[in-house]
């Protein structure tokens, strides 16, 4: 099923008409090549569902009837990824765009003290607007209903003191306590990852007092990239372990 994404302020309800441009719009009618009369799957990102027929396919924009629509029941289960920014930016898309896939629910970038790579204030929205980009390219893809966020970057002792969350792990690499028993399932999840180099004692001390809780990923080191796919993946895994399908 092929998905598209619009904005609130591109959907009229009342008039039950959608107009789309900018990037959707481009995939739609230069790559798919979308037609008047062809019907689509739209949604807003936040669970609204659109079945649209498409009107016009302008220069600038598609615009369409909405000919049904209906709200997809949130999720009980969501992941939160908190990790640190990698040297090579292209493993950090890399995991933007998996973890997407696999159904994270939101991504909050993370400044420890071996993160190599800093980008300056002035560069950070640049970099949003791209990994937003990425992850609705995925989300787009897997045919989420929900889009995750991504947060500004945190540092590391801010991310330490957020509340909210049912299950707050950290993943390190001399910890000796297995994952099976963390309650990561039926509830809200976050997970904090290494960079290069992984935590500092210090840093997974000030974890602990925080309230969370360290476990393993098995002996062998993984990529930070690597470690945020699997937190990600267990969960998943375990969700379907119990017959529960509902990252969509």
């Amino acid at each position: 099923m092929e998905l598209f994404y619009a904005s609130s302020g591109q959907i009229d309800r009342a008039a039950r008409r959608i107009r789309l441009d900018g990037e959707e719009f481009h995939h739609l009618s230069r790559v798919l090549r979308k037609k008047k009369g062809e019907r689509i799957s739209v949604t807003d990102g936040c669970g609204l569902h659109l079945d649209v027929c498409i009107t016009d396919v302008g220069k600038a924009a598609l615009e369409g009837d909405i000919i049904a629509m209906r709200q997809v029941v949130p999720r009980s289960s969501a992941v939160t990824i908190a990790i640190s920014l990698l040297k090579a930016p292209q493993r950090f898309e890399f995991f933007l765009e998996k973890a997407t896939e696999l159904g994270v629910s939101a991504v909050i970038p993370m400044i420890t003290a071996r993160t190599v790579a800093q980008p300056p204030s002035e560069r950070i929205a640049k970099r949003l607007v791209r990994w937003r980009s990425i992850m609705l390219s995925a989300a787009r893809q897997s045919g989420r209903y929900y889009l995750p966020v991504i947060r500004e970057p945190l540092p590391f002792r801010n991310v330490t003191g957020l509340q909210g969350y049912d299950c707050r792990l950290i993943p390190y690499e001399l910890s000796v306590q297995s994952a099976e028993g963390a309650g990561f399932c039926g509830g809200k999840t976050l997970f904090l990852i290494g960079g290069e180099g992984g935590f500092t004692p210090e840093e997974v001390e000030l974890a602990r007092k925080s309230g969370f809780t360290e476990i393993s990923f098995g002996l062998s080191i993984l990529r930070a990239e690597t470690a945020g796919i699997f937190a990600v993946s267990l969960v998943r895994a375990r969700l379907l372990e119990q017959g529960v399908e509902e990252w969509l």
